[in-house]
């Protein structure tokens, strides 16, 4: 479910969260805050941490950025133990309150289990139903908390088997970490459509939903985790087991085009390389003559520096985007929301007056946010104004993890690419195609289009997953649980 009242946030896509664990450190707590910090652009609503210290939990949880949280020495110290996990929230389900925020915790007959959880579950609702009618009582509106109850309702033996039992159970997209008394847990969804990575810092290991939290704590990235994998981390070491039966991998290709941070490495690619590949591309398919490529920042500058390499065309700072709005500055009221695109980016005029400007962004979702840009651009002086994105068209709901509105709020979805360059006002607007966007990322999509090696259904409407949720072909929503149980 949407969760922010920021008039600047609500027309780009959004990963639900960000997730991080670590066994076998005495400042686990300070490591977990540090990955965390690296991970917030995957989710600002809330963020969380739990620590073991060999006999007791220790858990901080909180609305808000993670410096807002984890910020001071005496909260860390808080935070005794030599494991932890720590999460990121942007809320897809479950409305942004405490009770929500991860990582959940539980007490059960055989121990404590803490979880955190990124991607989202397509019949989590059909689970929760079930458990509801047959006597679990529910804390919070998160799918996330259904897992806790299927490891409770599990009779196998021990914590791991509990664990592979509930989430035979589950389906979706999903990376998640665990923390028992004595095992750290990672697993990753059969299609590997959420990252998760496998990193050490001298004796301990780590786990993350990117590269990027590798590198900030001064950990060596040791490989992905697979699809399929989970891996058990404990006083022994490191066991990696195959729970799943094993199905064509299906990462999601908006990790490379937006979400994941561009110094990360997710795939085994630099981020970084492909959007800048992904430019290239875009610039081959639809380049017009132009005196200026500027980029839409932060998002779409190495884009338009790889298209300006290939057009022979100034790459320019034409836009300037401001770092310190917050994500509440502001309410969203009437007289003032026209003003909202000007708090979050400025125009450079030195670089637009008297120029053809091809703009750069990755995505168009609801248009609003392209319509205040083009705007800005010509009254900074631009003669021409052509937008060029770096994604094939959105013209779907995403239901694995990533917060999407619903069809019918999708620009993309309801107007062809001349309309759609009417409406925000752009003299042309091109996006990459997505034979482009594979040819970027090294694949050649046409020689299987059946089975592509990324999850693209936001372009293409080709789910790989099941939605057992959806309530048929009609609603074409973001799941969300508080809907049904708040």
């Amino acid at each position: 479910m949407m969760a922010t009242t920021n008039p600047l946030d609500d027309d780009k896509l959004h990963e639900e969260c960000g997730v991080f664990g670590i066994f076998g450190n005495d400042d686990a707590a300070a490591h977990a805050a540090l990955g965390l910090h690296a991970l917030q652009h995957r989710g600002q609503a809330a963020a969380g941490i739990v620590t073991f210290d060999g006999s007791h939990f220790h858990s901080h949880r909180g609305l808000g950025h993670v410096s807002d949280n984890f910020g001071t020495e005496e909260t860390i110290r808080r935070l005794p133990g030599y494991a932890a996990i720590g999460h990121n929230r942007y809320a897809t389900t479950g409305a942004t309150v405490v009770r929500n925020i991860q990582p959940l915790f539980a007490d059960f007959a055989f121990g404590s289990l803490a979880v955190a959880h990124n991607g989202n579950l397509t019949n989590a609702l059909r689970i929760r139903r079930d458990l509801v009618a047959s006597g679990s009582l529910f804390q919070s509106t998160t799918d996330t908390e259904a897992i806790i109850h299927l490891i409770a309702r599990s009779r196998e033996s021990n914590v791991v088997s509990r664990f592979i039992d509930a989430m035979r159970q589950v389906e979706g997209a999903y990376s998640l970490v665990a923390l028992t008394q004595k095992k750290l847990i990672g697993i990753r969804d059969p299609f590997g459509v959420r990252p998760l990575v496998l990193g050490r810092l001298g004796d301990a290991v780590i786990l993350a939903s990117e590269t990027c939290a590798l590198d900030i704590i001064g950990a060596e990235f040791e490989r992905d985790i697979e699809p399929c994998e989970m891996v058990v981390i404990d006083s022994d070491g490191l066991r990696s087991l195959r729970p799943f039966l094993p199905v064509p991998p299906r990462p999601c290709i908006f990790e490379h085009i937006y979400f994941a941070r561009p110094d990360s490495v997710v795939g085994g690619i630099s981020v970084y390389d492909a959007r800048k590949r992904i430019g290239a591309e875009l610039a081959r398919e639809s380049h017009v003559p132009a005196d200026a490529i500027i980029p839409v920042p932060d998002s779409g500058v190495p884009s338009a520096m790889g298209y300006a390499e290939v057009a022979g065309v100034p790459f320019e700072l034409g836009i300037i985007r401001n770092h310190y709005v917050g994500r509440t500055f502001i309410e969203p009221t009437d007289n003032i929301r026209h003003l909202g695109v000007k708090l979050k980016h400025n125009a450079n005029r030195a670089r637009l007056k008297g120029k053809r400007v091809v703009l750069v962004d990755d995505s168009i979702v609801r248009g609003t946010t392209s319509v205040k840009i083009v705007e800005m651009v010509r009254q900074a002086g631009a003669t021409e104004v052509h937008m060029r994105i770096s994604s094939p068209p959105t013209m779907h709901s995403c239901f694995y993890g990533i917060d999407t509105p619903e069809r019918s709020k999708l620009l993309a979805a309801q107007h062809d690419t001349e309309e759609m360059a009417r409406i925000i006002g752009a003299d042309s607007l091109a996006f990459i195609s997505i034979e482009g966007l594979y040819r970027a990322m090294g694949e050649e999509r046409g020689r299987n289009p059946q089975r592509p090696r990324y999850c693209d259904a936001c372009f293409t409407g080709e789910y790989p997953i099941r939605l057992a949720d959806r309530d048929g072909g009609e609603r074409e929503r973001q799941l969300s649980l508080i809907s049904e149980f708040a």
